[in-house]
């Protein structure tokens, strides 16, 4: 394992503590825990995409728009933009 120093907000460095303390954690354990949850968000190989989807908002993984459910929405977007 490697050792590192980061520095914080108080505010956030104080969250941080109050979220170890309540899970009975040590602090090193929420940040590697919280550093795991977001590096999901960045695949280490991105595959690019030739075909063009409808966009989603990513509100930090638990939130997103399913392409399928707004399917009248971008068809009305690429009749718009086909001409």
């Amino acid at each position: 394992m490697t050792r590192t120093q980061i520095q914080f907000p108080d505010p956030l460095y104080q969250r941080l503590k109050e979220i170890a303390e309540r899970q009975d954690w040590s602090l090193s354990e929420v940040m590697r825990k919280a550093a795991e949850h977001f590096i999901t968000r960045f695949p280490e190989d991105p595959k690019p995409q030739n075909v063009w989807r409808f966009p989603t908002l990513d509100c930090g993984g638990d939130f997103l728009t399913d392409p399928k459910q707004t399917h009248p929405e971008a068809d009305a977007i690429r009749a718009r933009t086909a001409a």
